[in-house]
């Protein structure tokens, strides 16, 4: 026992095991170091020797694997998450995304599970969260967006040793009912009474953009006249517009009292446009023959537009405007999709179904799939199942295919006839 007792040099990194004076078995476990520099360890106790091995062997194995929890007084999941969202996502990932992750975290997380311990943090509290959601109202997909948000940032806290699991990942979000999800592209005969209603509206072009080639509606509203070349009748898209975001101008002596979107000084502080961020978002789209002549059109009405403006108007480049300059705001550009439906009296349905719309179009006309992707702006990795999303099979093509199958197995129509006519003679 006083061999046991018996302290002696050890190498760097491995932990002291001694037996102290008040009769236990006594560990400092090397973990690394702090944020000032200085060494860490963790101090174990138990009652018998063998019990302290086996957890410093547990622990030295999860500092090894960089699953042990850091020194410091352990996250809460609220302050993991404002944290992480802040000072981890905002800088590296798109402002879009950050949007969402943003909302998922203030309205959602924090206020469901932010008082849990991050180590400490159990599906089950998250299952249970998700129930609630749904129970007050918010449909399955914002479920899912909390759902996704925790994951990515639980994932990043198990990455830094701040907990052992990632609990989000376990985690089973809520299923996602079909209305939810199928979307009904319009038909072809919709598409026409829409292009009919367009002619008569200003930026006539924006929508036939959509209606025939997919375009989303921030590489439509990102659009340059730079990136048109009507001689060679092709488009580049190479950036999106952004949703604008606002902060109060106004004196916080003197508050306007209304939302940062309505304050009469606001102060735009995100950045009109992004470039696109994938090698296939960055692409060449042709053009077809009325749209170039539309386009046409539409650059020689914004020139009179300009000159009869004068001064109030605000130059900016882009291919689609207001009335007086500058871009056009994703907001309005969304009403008036709804305002075009309404007066060409075709049922209503989201922007982006349009490009659902175009896609089937492409498919229906027997475009190569290689083709489609390059229009639709598709990673060749994802162009499957991506074409599996938005690509639908719809009446005609199916009808076709019986078609197709009778003159395959019963032969032609007209055969079908001779048939018949020789079985009524017998």
């Amino acid at each position: 026992m006083a061999e046991e007792k018996k302290r002696t040099r050890r190498a760097n990194g491995e932990s002291a095991i001694y037996l102290g004076k008040d009769g236990r078995w006594h560990a400092r476990v090397p973990m690394g170091y702090k944020d000032d520099g200085s060494p860490y360890r963790r101090h174990l106790t138990r009652p018998t020797r063998k019990e302290l091995v086996d957890e410093v062997r547990r622990l030295e194995k999860q500092r090894d694997e960089g699953s042990a929890r850091q020194p410091g007084k352990p996250w809460t999941v609220a302050k993991w998450l404002e944290h992480w969202v802040e000072n981890i996502a905002k800088p590296v990932v798109s402002e879009n995304t950050y949007a969402g992750y943003e909302v998922a975290v203030r309205v959602h997380l924090v206020p469901g599970i932010g008082r849990h311990r991050i180590d400490r943090l159990e599906p089950e509290h998250l299952e249970s969260l998700y129930r609630r959601m749904q129970s007050a109202g918010s449909k399955a997909g914002t479920a899912h967006q909390a759902h996704r948000t925790a994951r990515t940032a639980l994932g990043e806290a198990v990455r830094r040793g701040h907990a052992a699991k990632n609990a989000a990942a376990l985690a089973k979000p809520p299923r996602m009912e079909e209305d939810e999800t199928e979307v009904e592209p319009y038909s072809v005969d919709e598409v026409q009474s829409l292009l009919l209603e367009v002619n008569k509206r200003r930026n006539s072009a924006r929508w036939m953009l959509a209606l025939a080639l997919g375009l989303r509606q921030g590489e439509t509203l990102g659009l340059r006249w730079s990136d048109v070349d009507l001689d060679n009748e092709y488009l580049k898209l190479r950036r999106n517009r952004l949703r604008p975001k606002y902060e109060h101008g106004c004196s916080e002596t003197a508050p306007c009292g209304r939302k940062a979107g309505y304050c009469p000084a606001r102060v735009q502080v995100r950045r009109e446009t992004k470039n696109t961020k994938s090698r296939a978002g960055r692409r060449a789209v042709p053009l077809p023959g009325p749209l170039v002549v539309t386009l046409r059109s539409h650059r020689e009405v914004q020139a009179r537009e300009r000159a009869a403006a004068g001064n109030l108007w605000t130059e900016s480049e882009y291919v689609f405007t207001k009335p007086l300059g500058g871009p056009l705001s994703p907001n309005t550009d969304y009403h008036d999709w709804k305002r075009l439906l309404e007066d060409a009296g075709v049922r209503n349905g989201r922007l982006h179904d349009a490009r659902h719309t175009a896609g089937t179009v492409l498919m229906l006309l027997g475009v190569p799939d290689r083709v489609i992707d390059q229009i639709m702006g598709w990673e060749p990795g994802g162009a499957a199942r991506m074409r599996a999303r938005y690509l639908h099979v719809t009446d005609p093509m199916l009808k076709e295919a019986a078609r197709k199958i009778e003159r395959a197995i019963w032969g032609a129509p007209e055969n079908l006839a001779v048939d018949k006519d020789q079985d009524n003679e017998a």
